[in-house]
């Protein structure tokens, strides 16, 4: 609101017929002096330009508050997928830990189901015990060296 302290001057004018024109007379010394606080009168283009303007800012409060909701969501929605993505490289390293021990123990089962089909390994059914044999060929206990070896350095 637009309010403003006026002072107006009131001058009264008299008017006289004379002849065949209007004379204006010399101000007189009525003057009457008005003081007080009254509103600007406003243009219709002034209302106008008011009325878009608030218009144009609520729908920028508008987007504003639009924005800070997506912003929350899509933050919130951000933290899920992190926690998501640690949690499934958790589950990958412990799945690939598991499937080493898996492997392991499926190596070992089937060796030994090979090993059960073949028969290859069976208890000794009897023991056979020999006498020590002497040996012809003596066993030297240093082996004899070879030629040396001459080391170059360089090229």
């Amino acid at each position: 609101m637009n309010t403003a302290r006026v002072r107006t001057l009131e001058v009264s004018v008299q008017e006289s017929y004379s002849n065949h024109s209007y004379v204006n007379n010399p101000i007189t010394e009525e003057n009457q002096v008005i003081e007080g606080y009254f509103q600007k009168e406003i243009s219709q283009k002034a209302m106008a330009i008011r009325k878009v303007n608030k218009t144009l800012c609520a729908l920028l409060g508008i987007a504003v508050l639009v924005a800070f909701v997506s912003y929350y969501f899509s933050m919130s929605n951000e933290l899920t997928l992190n926690k998501l993505s640690r949690q499934i490289t958790t589950l990958n390293d412990e799945n690939a830990e598991l499937q080493n021990q898996l492997d392991r123990l499926k190596s070992f089962n089937n060796v030994d189901s090979k090993m059960m089909q073949y028969n290859m390994l069976q208890k000794a059914a009897k023991v056979i015990e020999v006498q020590a044999v002497a040996s012809p060929v003596a066993v030297d206990s240093h082996p004899q060296k070879t030629a040396s070896f001459n080391w170059a350095i360089g090229y």
